[in-house]
């Protein structure tokens, strides 16, 4: 390479000093994400919880790190593979993708996760807690694919099902049940692969923490059936399936203590307002709930009327805590808006009718997985006992 005259050398010169200072500020003790597909080197995390990515696209112009809402420039070597890292990022897991010349793509490095709507690639920065989550030599349940249709949306579903270790054995013994529900732009394989909710229940009951359960995990996204006349903004019919159709379809189909008292039910975000709305309206199906970063809309500035919100479902606190077993929501520290807002709003409002609940806030987390399994471990610790 030329250049005209000395200052565009030493301008050149200074970038590339910059470029390498920068390089060289991360820590060198990348290793390979834990959700890596097999055999794959990147992605990689180091301690300082950057994520470098590398990808072979010689006859691309421009290739991105896109994650946490922030794309990272990478940079090709001579033989055309594109790398590049991002800035330290929050412990737990990450959806994320590359952008290649403006189009926004899956990292053929990693294991593929259904979120924000697609099917893309994930990460996994280390927690310091990860133990609690993690996969251990301790008995474990089974997670079991169960297609149904629904007469209501008149279509195929599916949920998933964790069954607790030994539920083969015994063929006599019955088991409470926890409905547990994803967020928006996530489906049914959001709990039982981000969410590892049946490593944490392995890990609870193996350590006597919790009782062993039975937990459902159902798509949150239901719809009435359409035609071109009628075709518009399609109605939800949640609540309906989850009713008429997958609570009778789970009691008669699994070994369930099939009464209120043994049924629980929760959700994250976009679940913690439809399971919101369906245990109070449905207080002889359920006993329990837990809003994980959620409890149900309305705006986060404006103070809640008991007599009114959810059809005044809150307005008798002594008759409430009465129904209610355990009422349980969870935070992470570092959510954004306008999510304290509005759960702060709803818990003025428990407060302020004498309702008892249990408030959990996730240390260094925001509206992320890691904010989840934190919840549903301590959730479930409290349920059926």
């Amino acid at each position: 390479m030329k250049f005209k005259n000395k200052a565009v050398f030493f301008a050149a010169l200074f970038t590339c000093t910059i470029s390498i200072a920068q390089t060289h500020k991360s820590l060198e003790d990348f290793k390979p994400s834990s959700v890596n597909q097999p055999g794959k080197a990147f992605p990689q995390v180091n301690s300082e919880g950057r994520v470098r990515a590398s990808i072979l696209a010689t006859d691309a112009k421009k290739v991105q790190l896109d994650i946490g809402g922030v794309k990272y420039d990478m940079v090709k070597d001579d033989k055309g593979v594109w790398t590049g890292e991002s800035a330290p990022q929050d412990e737990g897991f990450h959806y994320y993708q590359l952008n290649i010349d403006g189009a926004s793509v899956p990292d053929p490095g990693t294991k593929y996760f259904y979120g924000a709507g697609r099917w893309g690639s994930g990460i996994e920065i280390p927690a310091v807690d990860q133990d609690f989550y993690a996969l251990k030599d301790v008995p474990h349940g089974l997670v079991s694919e169960n297609i149904y249709f629904s007469k209501i949306t008149n279509s195929f579903r599916r949920c998933f099902v964790y069954t607790p270790a030994g539920y083969e054995k015994d063929a006599k013994t019955r088991y409470p049940v926890l409905y547990l529900q994803h967020g928006s732009f996530e489906d049914e394989t959001g709990w039982p692969t981000q969410g590892n909710a049946n490593l944490i229940l392995d890990n609870l009951i193996a350590a006597q923490k919790a009782v062993p359960m039975i937990i459902v995990m159902d798509n949150g996204y239901a719809y009435k059936p359409q035609t071109g006349e009628s075709a518009g903004r399609p109605v939800s019919v949640f609540e309906e399936v989850v009713i008429q159709e997958i609570i009778p379809m789970i009691d008669a189909k699994f070994r369930t203590i099939a009464d209120r008292e043994h049924r629980a039910i929760a959700g994250l975000s976009m679940g913690a307002n439809q399971t919101m709305r369906i245990i109070m309206n449905n207080l002889d199906k359920f006993a329990s709930y837990g809003g994980f970063s959620g409890t149900s809309n309305y705006p986060s500035s404006a103070e809640i009327e008991p007599i009114t919100f959810l059809d005044g479902k809150f307005n008798d606190g002594a008759a409430f805590n009465k129904q209610i077993k355990v009422f349980w929501l969870g935070l992470g520290t570092k959510e954004p808006n306008p999510f304290p807002g509005s759960v702060g709003a709803f818990r003025k409002m428990l407060e302020k009718q004498g309702i008892k609940y249990v408030y959990y806030e996730s240390p260094g987390t925001a509206h992320e997985w890691l904010t989840w399994r934190r919840s549903l471990n301590q959730y479930a610790q409290l349920l059926f006992k």
